[in-house]
């Protein structure tokens, strides 16, 4: 994208449309959607306004900023992290590199632990391991604004961003606790209704194959989990009924191949009522289980 000695005006309809071939060429799954969510935030409008305005030129500094950010996605670089927020179960969450990106798929494990302990709704003790941006323990505060949610993580860093989303949503019930797993409960005392968890669970081989955006952007921590990918979930399943209110239900995020594995993790640490849950895409995303 150059503009020197350039007689044809770079309009919106322009930009956009070389810009979302340029990333075509490179492997974007999306890259219309990224052209056009990038080129909004430089112009300060929405999708609707660059409709609306497709023939108006940039300006040199606009384009100068475009550009930037254009470079940056052609690199790889998320489209999350460029624009500084996500959109998870209809809010924006902060997010840049310290933080895995939300995802759709994610929003299940959401509305697993609403539907499990929808009789406790009033006055339900929720544990998020592995929060992150604080996407689940915030969603699920906000949907519930009289339960308790005690967000954690070991990093510490992570728990920044989270205490930025808690604050600028509104998720006054949420508290933030850096741990790893439940390193810094105490057994016996600190039970509760629903534990939900989104650890990491991709095989360490696996990485080298995850498109550039996620391999070489995203917390590595937050990813990967052993050859198998299922280290801390083992850990965190079975500890998790030691924590568990009689009742409680634990709900953890999968990988599409893991389903089985995890509900015999779920077995052998004496849960019942096991579901295996689908995503959007019908393959396995969730499994949810309960303390007899």
């Amino acid at each position: 994208m150059s503009t020197a000695d350039d007689s044809e005006a770079w309009t919106i309809r322009r930009v956009l449309t070389w810009a979302a071939d340029d990333l075509k060429k490179r492997g974007s799954g999306s890259p219309r959607l990224d052209a056009e969510l990038l080129l909004a935030r430089i112009l300060r409008i929405d999708r609707i306004g660059l409709i609306i305005d497709a023939e108006r030129p940039l300006a040199k500094l606009e384009l100068a900023r475009y550009r930037e950010l254009h470079q940056r996605r052609r690199a790889g670089e998320p489209v999350a992290y460029l624009l500084g927020t996500r959109e998870f179960y209809g809010r924006p969450f902060l997010v840049d590199r310290r933080v895995l990106i939300p995802r759709p798929e994610t929003e299940h494990l959401v509305e697993v632990g609403l539907t499990r302990t929808r009789h406790l709704s009033l006055s339900a003790r929720t544990l998020d391991l592995c929060t992150g941006s604080g996407c689940v323990a915030i969603s699920l505060a906000r949907e519930r604004p009289t339960t308790r949610v005690l967000a954690a993580d070991i990093s510490a860093d992570a728990l920044a961003v989270a205490a930025e989303n808690v604050l600028r949503l509104g998720a006054y019930n949420v508290g933030l606790l850096c741990s790893d797993l439940f390193s810094a409960l105490q057994r016996g005392r600190d039970r509760f209704d629903l534990i939900t968890a989104n650890p990491p669970y991709i095989a360490e081989g696996d990485v080298p194959t995850l498109p550039v955006d996620i391999r070489a952007y995203e917390p590595r921590i937050a990813l990967t989990s052993g050859a198998e990918g299922l280290d801390t979930m083992r850990a965190l399943v079975a500890e998790a009924p030691a924590f568990l209110a009689r009742g409680g239900v634990l709900a953890v995020e999968i990988g599409a191949e893991q389903g089985q594995a995890v509900r015999g993790l779920f077995a052998d640490a004496g849960l019942e009522e096991i579901v295996v849950g689908r995503d959007y895409a019908g393959q396995d995303r969730n499994v949810s289980g309960s303390r007899p």
